[in-house]
């Protein structure tokens, strides 16, 4: 392990992207503290507005460990590293003046409910922006600032439910109540989006000359992250993705020795494993297979193939028949999974000498910081009373970073006149250059007519059928407003095409495993060579070196491979695999990347490789693991649908049945606080079950959560969902139905912010379409601009504007290195 990782082993870089960039963080609870630390981390002053008894998160353990009286907790620690502490109370003028005088002086603001300075009116984000133009003021709520859901009451836990995620993708056995994915992974990857947000209107900013109001929804990240485009996949093909829940096999397994995943996403994973557990006869019992049905049919003999061997022998198989496949990471043994240790990728606590994750992304060259320790409470706040940074140097690093003014456009899309090389597939990289492309890039996303982007095969349309590769609502979820070409880089006319492509670029990303990019003679050096100053983002499963460099990489082995998977299922059965996080995290941790690259070719000219490894952006968000073990010797593990926060929290049935005729409506609840807690006694009329003194406290309730779901299950079963939300929201408790994800166009606070966007298609039905999970006060006022592209659209256009001729183009379609049809 290294002190240095994120820095490249030497420290803090003088030329760290946001060197000069001020950020005041008004938030409290993690996704705020996450986002501010991605920004510290590339070289923001990042100064965190303290009320005088400190960040709530400096007493934070999901473990319940007590800090020693006077340091604070771990998790705090890893997340203020760099930061400034400056402790105020705005009851006061002397705490009023200070805060206005830091806000007078900065670049941004990171806000969320629940501090005392985010809660003070006069500096609730429409007060900022009023008083101080400038800014650019990133707001992250469970809903959003406005619309008939702004204000509810919501936990992480309840915004699951509410996206859909907790059933969308088939996650848990059908006897049991689904499960939600474990560790509050919901609110880090609403931090990383934030992150990608406020860097995005500064992009803006720096063209403008003024701020704007970033207003973030964590529903809105939920359903991007834990969701697979399941209404434009629904409007398409007009069923759903999934109409029941099933384990995903073999999923987790039990081996002879331990605990063993692998999985089988594709048509050839199933093949290969068939001939792996000695069953190849199962091949052609049905060549063109449902796989999660085939898996489920054959649960027992695959399961007791497993037992009868062990986890080294099983992934030495699987890697050898390239069938993705990892150890089940937890807090006590991921650091010694040897990917992770041949990179040196975590780190020691620079104060307290715990672990805790590197980076999650490295870059050429080394920009961000080393690990630093965190600011004591308070540590700052006497230097800013005398010094704080003051507008006119806000203005002099406006003035040194912005790029020519545009005042013919008074707010230009951030990144118009950006051009993006996109070699991307599946989920991760496409959700990355789609973000870009939503807000104003050209991006030309490159196909093969032999190899489709492989969400094209995922619409369940049998492929006789006419242009059954144009019918994918995920495929179209992912690509609007991108243009396509298809380019067999086989051939040495393809490699050519796409070296043209790469000079006339600005950003190239790529997602294969690192052997193919390099095999078509397409590495940084030849990018470096051909155009010096293009950002190559690179997004490999397991990172650029290392024995795990070349395997297979889906996002259900990123997640086993980081602890997402650990803390996800009940405590009485093996973990069970989210099954989504893995690819949209990596995609947001790339995007961030790629903003930070961004900053630096402005800076400096110079282009940039970015290498972000899915697995790192993954044990970034699970950090809380590894941490609490190390700090404490605390092994944080899987609890159905408990949760560390909220006592008590979980799943419980409603009345009626669902849309496909089963009993399986359900509501979640998180009790997060005393009152909350008084207030459902009332609600549910004062029982003297209820009011019993030992359930007065969350340890109390905690102790006797068995005895307190019995009672509200029997309450809830005889009350029809929406009848429960309405009465418990009312009394100001944490409630929410659990969603069908194709269900999710039917909350009015998505309508109100304008979520989902109708999109036309030349061979679809008009589906409707999410867009992202902020609202920008500069606009756009809609995003999706064109539709999806079809195979090999733009095959014409973009070759022209390359400099081939006519004659050219039709010689490469006809050798096929050109197509627009599956094979051709």
């Amino acid at each position: 392990m290294t002190a240095n990782r994120g820095a490249g082993r030497d420290g803090f870089r003088a030329s760290s992207p946001l060197t000069g960039y001020v950020v005041v963080d008004l938030s409290s609870g993690v996704a705020g503290a996450y986002c501010t630390k991605l920004l510290a981390d590339a070289g923001a002053r990042v100064i965190a507005a303290e009320p005088p008894d400190g960040n709530p998160l400096r007493r934070r353990s999901a473990s319940g460990a007590a800090p020693a009286p006077g340091t604070d907790g771990a998790l705090f620690q890893f997340l203020a590293a760099a930061k400034h502490s400056v402790a105020l109370d705005t009851g006061t003028d002397d705490g009023r003046d200070l805060l206005e005088g830091l806000l007078a002086g900065a670049d941004a603001v990171v806000w969320s409910p629940g501090s005392a300075p985010a809660e003070d009116p006069r500096f609730a984000p429409a007060a900022l922006r009023a008083r101080q133009p400038h800014l650019v003021v990133t707001t992250i709520t469970p809903f959003g600032l406005e619309g008939p859901w702004a204000g509810r009451p919501a936990t992480e836990f309840t915004l699951q439910a509410w996206s859909g995620g907790i059933v969308g993708l088939g996650r848990g056995a059908p006897e049991r109540a689904p499960v939600h994915i474990g560790g509050d992974v919901g609110e880090w990857f609403a931090g990383a989006h934030a992150a990608a947000a406020a860097l995005t209107a500064r992009q803006r900013a720096l063209r403008t000359g003024t701020g704007e109001l970033v207003d973030l929804s964590m529903l809105e990240t939920q359903i991007l992250g834990l969701s697979y485009y399941p209404v434009s996949f629904y409007d398409t093909v007009n069923r759903p993705f999934r109409t029941q829940r099933r384990l995903s096999r073999p999923g987790v397994a039990t081996a002879a020795d331990g605990l063993i995943a692998v999985g089988c996403g594709t048509a050839q994973q199933w093949f290969d494993l068939c001939v792996m557990v000695g069953h190849p006869e199962w091949i052609d019992e049905d060549p063109t297979p449902a796989i999660t049905e085939r898996t489920n049919e054959k649960a027992a003999e695959i399961a007791a193939w497993f037992a009868a061997h062990k986890v080294d022998e099983i992934r030495e198989l699987a890697t050898a028949f390239r069938i993705p496949n990892s150890p089940v990471a937890g807090g006590a043994n991921v650091t010694e999974l040897d990917q992770h240790r041949a990179r040196d990728f975590f780190t020691v606590n620079p104060r307290d000498g715990f672990v805790q994750p590197g980076p999650p992304f490295r870059t050429t060259p080394p920009v961000l910081r080393g690990p630093e320790p965190a600011p004591r409470l308070g540590e700052h706040t006497d230097h800013y009373r005398t010094t704080a940074p003051g507008a006119t140097a806000r203005r002099d690093s406006v003035a040194r970073h912005a790029g020519p003014a545009r005042p013919e456009v008074a707010n230009p899309l951030p990144f118009e006149g950006l051009r993006v090389l996109d070699m991307t597939t599946f989920w991760a990289g496409p959700s990355c250059t789609h973000f870009l492309a939503l807000q104003g890039a050209e991006v030309i996303h490159v196909e093969s007519a032999q190899r489709p982007d492989g969400t094209r095969l995922i619409a369940g349309v049998p492929i006789d059928e006419e242009q059954w590769w144009e019918k994918s609502g995920i495929f179209s979820g992912l690509n609007t407003n991108k243009r396509g070409i298809s380019v067999d880089f086989r051939t040495e006319a393809g490699r050519e095409i796409l070296r043209g492509l790469v000079t006339a670029c600005d950003v190239i990303v790529e997602n294969y495993t690192p052997r193919v990019i390099e095999q078509i003679g397409l590495d940084y050096d030849t990018v470096r060579a051909l155009r010096p100053d293009a950002i190559m983002v690179r997004m490999p499963g397991f990172g650029l070196d290392g024995p795990w460099r070349d395997n297979p990489a889906f996002a259900y082995v990123i997640e086993d491979a980081s602890g997402l998977t650990w803390r996800t299922g009940y405590p009485d059965q093996n973990p069970v695999e989210p099954y989504s996080l893995g690819d949209p995290n990596a995609g947001v941790h790339a995007l961030v990347a790629l903003l930070l690259a961004l900053e630096h070719r402005r800076r400096t000219g110079e282009g940039m490789l970015v290498e972000a490894a899915m697995v790192d952006a993954a044990l970034n968000i699970t950090a809380e693991q590894v941490i609490e073990y190390s700090a404490y010797g605390n092994q944080l593990e899987r609890d159905g649908n408990r949760g560390p926060h909220a006592a008590p929290q979980n799943l419980y049935r409603a009345a009626g049945v669902d849309e496909f005729d089963r009993p399986d409506n359900w509501i979640a609840l998180a009790v997060g606080t005393d009152n909350q807690w008084h207030a459902l006694t009332e609600v549910l009329g004062r029982p003297a079950w209820a009011t019993d003194p030992g359930l007065e406290t969350a340890a109390g309730r905690r102790d006797r959560h068995d005895e307190i779901d019995g009672h509200l299950a029997a309450w809830c079963a005889d009350r029809p969902a929406a009848e429960i939300v309405a009465l418990l929201w009312e009394a100001g408790i944490p409630v929410a139905e659990v969603r069908q994800p194709h269900r999710q166009t039917e909350i009015p606070q998505l309508a109100h912010r304008g979520f989902f966007e109708p999109v036309a298609h030349p061979v679809n039905p008009t589906a409707r379409h999410s867009t992202v999970a902020a609202r920008y006060s500069a606009g756009p006022a809609r995003y999706h601009r064109t539709h999806a592209p079809l195979l090999g659209q733009d095959n014409a256009a973009v070759l022209t504007e390359l400099g081939y001729t006519p004659g050219e183009i039709a010689t490469f379609e006809r050798d096929g290195v050109i197509g627009g049809t599956p094979g051709s």
